[in-house]
């Protein structure tokens, strides 16, 4: 399994970090789009395991409407998107495309469906659970790699970042936790989970961060801390995404990327600490230069 689990890795790595690095953002957001709707039929899966049938069309069409928007805000703040600039209406589709919008467009649709939809009534409450949770828990933070890559001259180097820091730490603690891992961490959420393997896995997005100190322009200070703020949210995720599978009883979300599950289980550290990566570069380094 741990073969197979590093061929897979072989062979997606080099892809992903060509599209990050050459595509333009508009690309990057229908690929980014592309994954997270296969991890929502996953997901929805899940739920189907626990009893919980949510709304599939409804939400996956708002998931798709969160990265039109994202990729719309890149464009409103000028960073690259040059076919809606031409149109000369990037500010006008921002405004009517903000997120706010769209979670309300999500509120309405769902209460139709629950009125007047033919599933049984007994189920709107599963329903509606399962689908919030997808839109809220997995789309909206996941669609930050889109606002990511758009930042500026930096921001395929930001994403890049974040991809580098998850994957080194899903590395290490992989490794350290068979090798040396004792002492569980949740054994309640994953039996498999370990102190030691959450420290190495800290470790190895920090020492991700003394290596690009180089290469970003960041201040180190920030660098490390952005990076370990990533990681323990990205370590969140993980656990988060456990604890679906677990309330599911499965052990994998499902089989698209072997040796690794499916693409929920390769996503599941990224969804979380990609937003912390944004929100700290927007928030704390970009609003004081």
């Amino acid at each position: 399994m741990t073969a197979v689990r590093i061929f897979t890795a072989s062979v997606l790595i080099p892809v992903v970090v060509a599209a990050v690095w050459f595509a333009p953002t508009s690309v990057v957001s229908v690929l980014a789009a592309m994954v997270i709707l296969l991890a929502l039929l996953e997901f929805f899966a899940l739920g189907e395991h626990a009893g919980l049938r949510g709304y599939r069309i409804w939400t996956g069409f708002c998931a798709l409407a969160i990265f039109f928007t994202q990729w719309l805000a890149s464009a409103e703040q000028g960073l690259g998107v040059t076919v809606t600039a031409r149109l000369g209406r990037v500010p006008e589709a921002a405004e009517a495309f903000s997120i706010e919008i769209i979670l309300m467009v999500f509120v309405l649709g769902v209460t139709c469906i629950v009125l007047f939809g033919k599933k049984s009534v007994e189920d709107s409450l599963g329903g509606l659970s399962v689908s919030s949770a997808a839109l809220l828990f997995l789309v909206l933070p996941f669609s930050a790699v889109v606002r990511l890559h758009g930042a500026g001259t930096e921001g395929r180097k930001l994403l890049l970042f974040t991809l580098a820091l998850v994957w080194a730490g899903d590395t290490f603690a992989y490794f350290v936790g068979r090798s040396i891992g004792r002492m569980r961490m949740a054994p309640h959420l994953s039996p498999k989970k370990t102190w030691e393997g959450a420290v190495a896995n800290l470790a190895g997005s920090i020492i991700v961060a003394l290596v690009a100190q180089r290469w970003l322009n960041i201040p180190f200070f920030h660098l490390i801390l952005m990076a370990a703020l990533a990681n323990i949210a990205g370590q969140a995720g993980d656990l988060l995404e456990s604890a679906y599978k677990r309330s599911a009883g499965l052990k994998d979300s499902g089989t698209l990327l072997p040796g690794h599950g499916g693409m929920l289980d390769r996503i599941d550290a990224l969804v979380l600490a990609a937003p912390v990566v944004w929100y700290y570069f927007n928030w704390l380094l970009d609003r004081s230069r």
